[in-house]
């Protein structure tokens, strides 16, 4: 397949090189010059489990020069969603895919007002990656990723089954669902429950588990979210926060993304982590204090970074 990756950070360029090497035809795109010189020059460089290897394909600055593409990967941060799409619709014209592996909620309907939804896959990975510097990743976790539908029945889900064993036969553990929903849920209670905190008191993934109250806080924070989903009729696992806990224990060395963007003074996806489930909360009637103070503390150091 000829694959574009909207967005080449740490995540986009590491689903870029897994894919390049299982044999498609793959171009990153970024504005950050200096990352697609140095892919250029010398490859994408991943660091993995105390292994080097550089991983040769395809990066530009503009889009243009990729040309039509049967899938776009979408791995903007959510604040660059709209720009993304546009550059999405660009690129697949009126016959190809979009994904969506991003965090937080919201980004299937943005993309949906510029490809239609039927061309539309959302889902979540459990990969993890970390940017060390231009040119160079550290391939920080492997695991499952799970994507289905945006929109249609059958016969759009074997666009997604076709995309399953393209990405499977590179090597990438790829699950193809019927409902994308409970998925796309699943990976927001994790992030509701880990990012902010660790955001906000700048440790590590695993540090949550470090203390009660930490515990506590989390597990609020995941149950106000469950009930949020649980309203919607969308299916959450019981055992909502003991997941969460066990990705932060798996993760324990980890900045969370959120952590990294509050570190380097960027805009962070509050408002599609947390302030997703206040405002899902708002319409329905349903009380989200902890989410909805989490959100507001964010809020307030993103308007004080300058000062």
């Amino acid at each position: 397949m000829k694959i574009a990756i909207v967005g080449a950070g740490a995540m986009g360029s590491l689903f870029g090189a897994l894919l390049a090497e299982g044999g498609h035809t793959v171009w990153l795109y970024d504005v950050w010059q200096e990352h697609i010189d140095a892919v250029n020059h010398n490859g994408v460089t991943i660091e993995y489990e105390g292994k080097t290897r550089s991983v040769r394909l395809n990066a530009v600055a503009e889009a243009q020069q990729i040309g039509e593409s049967e899938l776009v990967i979408i791995f903007v941060k959510s604040t660059q969603t709209q720009a993304a799409s546009e550059t999405a619709a660009l690129l697949t014209r009126s016959k190809g895919w979009v994904m969506t592996l991003q965090n937080g909620m919201g980004n299937a309907e943005t993309i949906a007002q510029h490809i239609g939804p039927e061309r539309i896959i959302v889902g979540t990975t459990a990969h993890g990656a970390t940017m060390l510097k231009a040119g160079s990743i550290r391939h920080a976790g492997v695991g499952p990723t799970t994507a289905g539908m945006w929109a249609g029945a059958d016969k759009e889900f074997q666009i997604v089954r076709h995309v399953a064993d393209q990405f499977t036969q590179a090597g990438i553990d790829f699950n193809a669902v019927k409902d994308a929903r409970p998925v796309i849920w699943a990976k927001l209670l994790v992030n509701v429950g880990i990012n902010a905190i660790t955001a906000l008191t700048s440790i590590k993934n695993g540090q949550i588990l470090d203390l009660d109250l930490t515990q506590e806080l989390s597990r609020a924070a995941v149950e106000e979210a469950a009930r949020v989903a649980r309203a919607q009729d969308i299916e959450i696992r019981e055992d909502a926060a003991a997941h969460v806990f066990q990705v932060a224990a798996a993760t324990a060395a980890n900045r969370s993304s959120m952590g990294q963007d509050v570190d380097h003074r960027r805009p962070t996806e509050i408002k599609a982590i947390n302030g997703f489930v206040v405002s899902e909360a708002e319409r329905l009637g349903i009380d989200a204090p902890v989410n909805r103070t989490l959100t507001a503390l964010i809020q307030t150091m993103e308007t004080h970074y300058a000062k």
